[in-house]
């Protein structure tokens, strides 16, 4: 069995991180969940939140808006809408994702207001944690 998982993380704008990764901590949209070596294939969806990667002693975190997570027993990679470095514009980044958020909710019909709150509430909570 591998010691490390090779994990990925790609924006639209560009590849954030590549790197051989201890443990791999996924905003997942049923909750957060940790990608191992050797783990059970999945694929999820991403709700806001952060993305945790354990590799060689250290750890780096990163803020995401959304995306895609596909697990295997010898990787992770993660599709995010919009993801940036936590220390790196990650407050600005959820402050207009909640704006924007909100004027979707605002407009929305009734059966998308479900689905849209929900993604409203995991935006601010985040935004709580990063003080946006």
């Amino acid at each position: 069995m591998a010691d490390t998982l090779q994990f990925e993380l790609v924006s639209p704008e560009r590849k954030l991180a590549s790197v051989a990764a201890l443990r791999v901590t996924i905003p997942g949209m049923s909750g957060d969940m940790t990608a191992m070596p050797n783990h059970a294939p999945f694929l999820t969806t991403l709700r806001p939140g952060v993305v945790r990667i354990e590799a060689a002693g250290e750890t780096v975190e990163f803020v995401v808006t959304g995306g895609f997570a596909e697990v295997s027993r010898e990787s992770a990679t993660i599709l995010a809408e919009q993801a940036v470095p936590r220390d790196a514009g990650a407050r600005e980044m959820i402050a207009d994702l909640i704006a924007a958020t909100e004027k979707e909710f605002a407009a929305a019909s009734d059966d998308l207001r479900q689905q849209i709150d929900q993604r409203l509430r995991d935006a601010r909570h985040l935004g709580g944690i990063l003080g946006a």
